[in-house]
């Protein structure tokens, strides 16, 4: 087996790979207004009854000079109010002595003063804070329902998006930050012109894409926001289908995508894929992820493309999105868009992303001019099928069956022989060759794991430490699978 996946970019309409029918039962194609104080009227004391008609006008003068001299004073002390006394007059008419009375209110001491003036303030402060609260708000979340784009200047990588629900102002709000980010890729192969999609790591020009977008390429041209560009391929790693191409931009400034972290993705969150499907640029699809956790293995001339932990998300995947970006709802990148399900080899609502965590970490690696290691194990492996287990006299009529073990591997150093049968890894239920090379590509160099498997009709388990395959990798070529599988991973000897 080799790494190397099997879709030709040749094949325009093929940039999502297809997997072989007879192999898999179907195809895999590449805020509120503070309220008003409520309104209260003053024990205002209206004159309910006629004045007093008594014939003596001294008296009654007496009556409304008491009044006037208890007259309170809102903004000083009883000195100030006597400055707006009024003396009384026998010969003041009826509507002078109306006009004191209008005046009259209850007598208020200086103390009762001082309360309503600081009332007064902490309501005003009050206020004033609550309108402030509410200006934040909208600032920060936008009207309640809605995302908010909080943008400094016209550079989209200064936008910060707040999501507060799915709705066609979500989809804007991603798609205005995230699409800059997203590039074309057309390439130039033996067998013709063939387009896919690439994402924007760093101002540098690398961009990150499928491998099987690139492979075979003699030209490859890059459009960037409606620009185009030369591009050379850096490096790849055919087997975990991933590449990296640098556009040559000279001094244009490009925007590079915001990474997210895609191992804090959930079933059921929202996300957007961003590509050139069938070759119109620049194209958005919203979908949620429907699954995580997902691998497959796609066979190719040389060998397989092995894909685990993959996003499926119901988001539209066609032809030339492969190498695109399925971005989160705060338009961070969360996954590289590669191969889809599909019966016609079209969008079916079942398609499938690289974790970005680990496709940004093998494009790190290519960048900084390493080659990429994966998980080393080190046997020959046979599925286990009825004849199989009737001519070796196995007790079980599924697994992966050890042919040979490779000297100094894991396997070897674990103790496992010939003739073994692996049947399980952790609490993983191994049926297959491929389902054991599946669950080991899930991990780390270095990781241990515990292998359950048949050994002479007992069934035994021993702990292996995954090795790494970077001492026996053969040198790399871009436009050819620069390993096969069986020299660092398995052999699978099925089709022999």
């Amino acid at each position: 087996m080799s790494d190397e996946q099997n879709t030709n970019s040749g094949d325009k309409n093929n940039t999502n790979k297809p997997i072989n029918p007879e192999e898999m039962n179907s195809k895999y194609n590449k805020l509120p207004v503070p309220p008003m104080p409520h309104l209260q009227k003053d024990s205002m004391h209206e004159a309910q009854s006629e004045p007093s008609r008594a014939d003596d006008a001294s008296e009654k003068e007496k009556i409304e000079e008491i009044l006037l001299e208890n007259e309170p004073s809102i903004f000083g002390s009883s000195q100030d109010s006597h400055e707006h006394e009024v003396e009384p007059n026998a010969n003041h008419d009826d509507s002078h002595k109306k006009d004191h009375q209008v005046k009259m209110t209850p007598a208020m001491d200086e103390e009762e003063t001082k309360v309503v003036k600081k009332s007064a303030t902490v309501g005003f402060i009050s206020g004033v804070v609550g309108a402030i609260v509410v200006v934040l708000l909208f600032w920060f979340l936008g009207p309640l329902g809605h995302p908010s784009i909080i943008s400094q200047g016209a550079d989209p990588a200064n936008i910060t998006i707040n999501a507060q629900g799915e709705d066609a102002t979500l989809a804007s709000a991603v798609a205005k930050k995230a699409l800059p980010s997203v590039v074309s890729i057309y390439v130039e192969t033996p067998q013709g012109i063939a387009g896919g999609s690439g994402v924007i790591l760093d101002k540098e020009g690398y961009i990150l894409t499928n491998y099987h977008v690139v492979e075979g390429a003699k030209k490859i041209e890059i459009t960037i926001q409606d620009k185009k560009y030369q591009g050379q391929v850096t490096g790849s790693d055919p087997s975990s289908d991933l590449a990296v191409v640098k556009a040559d931009i000279g001094n244009a400034k490009i925007v590079p995508i915001e990474i997210g972290d895609s191992a804090d993705l959930q079933v059921g969150d929202w996300v957007m894929s961003i590509g050139s499907p069938f070759g119109l640029d620049q194209s958005v699809s919203s979908g949620i992820v429907s699954s995580l956790y997902r691998n497959t293995m796609l066979p190719s001339a040389n060998g397989n493309t092995i894909y685990s932990n993959l996003i499926q998300t119901d988001a539209a995947m066609n032809p030339g999105n492969s190498g695109g970006a399925l971005v989160n709802a705060k338009g961070q990148l969360v996954g590289i868009n590669s191969i889809i399900q599909s019966s016609s080899g079209n969008n079916a609502g079942v398609g499938f992303a690289i974790p970005g965590n680990y496709a940004v970490k093998v494009a790190n690696t290519i960048i900084a001019g390493k080659q990429p290691v994966h998980p080393y194990f080190g046997a020959t492996l046979l599925n286990v099928t009825p004849e199989l287990a009737r001519a070796k006299h196995i007790p079980v009529d599924q697994g992966a069956y050890v042919q040979e073990v490779t000297p100094g591997s894991p396997a070897e150093k674990a103790g496992i022989k010939s003739g073994d049968v692996i049947i399980g890894i952790d609490k993983e239920q191994i049926t297959t060759a491929g389902s054991l090379i599946l669950s080991v590509r899930s991990r780390e160099v270095g990781q241990k794991i515990n292998v359950i498997y048949i050994h002479k009709g007992r069934e035994v388990s021993t702990e292996l430490t995954l090795g790494s395959d970077e001492n026996i990798r053969k040198p790399q070529d871009v436009n050819k699978s620069p390993f096969n599988l069986e020299d660092f991973l398995f052999e699978d000897n099925n089709n022999n």
